[in-house]
């Protein structure tokens, strides 16, 4: 019952961010056109269940005419609409206003501003800051996604007997992530990863489509390519059980995609996301059409 479609509308970003799941950067490749985006909306529109359309990336407002136009036939169509952005633009909360005041006309229904040291290196006068306090003057409906950095608490937390490691701060480590941040961090046996803790893969809420065509169920994770085939006719005949990758996800998690497909696994992860992306990396060549595209696992 997919009821959200979230347009990564561009894989380019100001940013380089270290938590990053698709590597964005300001070298990223990969931006809708407007065409496009009219197809993916009609292809929603066909499957009489979606309800939300996102616009997301990298950073969508490097697109702002683009975005604007999204969002408004997004509205045109009946879909509410959202948008998620790190502000970037919001050099004063004046001037954020003349950035958000067309997308309110426009219809937006809710922006989420991601706001943490790994977007601004400050928790003081931010971007975001800024841009949330011109949305909140506008009466649109806003939140903040903030996202620490790694910690390490455990589960009993004295001298003499600690109990498992626990590592917080909302990290998933897939992308950028395992590539910057899983320094020094506590890991636990790959065999006891049986499960996707995040995505339904069996009954999808909500997909990310990008301009290759490609419909994530989770970044990186393809249901298929919808400009090989039209969204509704992928969605409707989408059964995790005969999909290559999400079949022994669903029955096994991580640790059972590893074992089905033999592919050589270290002692010990940081989490389930961790050995997945891992070994969903390492078997790209051999499903190139279900694991893209090759940029979210920093590969060009």
């Amino acid at each position: 019952m997919l009821t959200g479609v979230h347009f990564l509308l561009t894989y380019k970003c100001p940013y380089e961010c270290d938590h990053c799941f698709v590597y964005s950067s300001p070298r990223a490749k990969g931006t809708f056109t407007l065409a496009q985006i009219t197809t993916v909306l009609a292809e929603a529109r066909k499957l009489g269940t979606v309800q939300t359309i996102f616009f997301e990336g990298g950073e969508p407002f490097l697109y702002y005419p683009l975005l604007l136009e999204g969002v408004r036939r997004a509205r045109e169509m009946g879909f509410q609409t959202g948008i998620v952005t790190n502000g970037y633009f919001a050099t004063s909360v004046e001037d954020a206003l003349l950035w958000l005041k067309p997308l309110q006309e426009a219809g937006v229904g809710a922006i989420s501003f991601s706001d943490d040291l790994f977007h601004s290196g400050s928790e003081e006068d931010t971007p975001a800051k800024r841009a949330l306090a011109a949305a909140q003057q506008l009466g649109i409906s806003c939140g903040v996604i903030s996202i620490s950095p790694p910690t390490v608490t455990y589960s009993e937390d004295n001298e003499t007997a600690r109990g498992e490691p626990i590592v917080g701060g909302g990290v998933r480590f897939r992308g950028r992530a395992v590539e910057r941040l899983t320094q020094g961090l506590p890991t636990r046996p790959w065999q006891s990863f049986t499960e996707c803790p995040y995505e339904n893969l069996r009954d999808p809420g909500r997909v990310h489509v990008d301009a290759y065509g490609n419909v994530h169920l989770c970044q990186g994770l393809s249901m298929g390519n919808l400009w090989q085939t039209p969204l509704s006719e992928l969605v409707r005949a989408y059964q995790a059980e005969k999909h290559p990758l999400c079949a022994p996800l669903v029955e096994g998690g991580p640790a059972e995609l590893a074992k089905r497909y033999e592919v050589p696994v270290g002692e010990g992860y940081i989490e389930a996301c961790h050995l997945c992306y891992l070994v969903r990396r390492a078997l790209i060549r051999r499903f190139p059409e279900y694991l893209a595209p090759r940029q979210v696992y920093g590969l060009l």
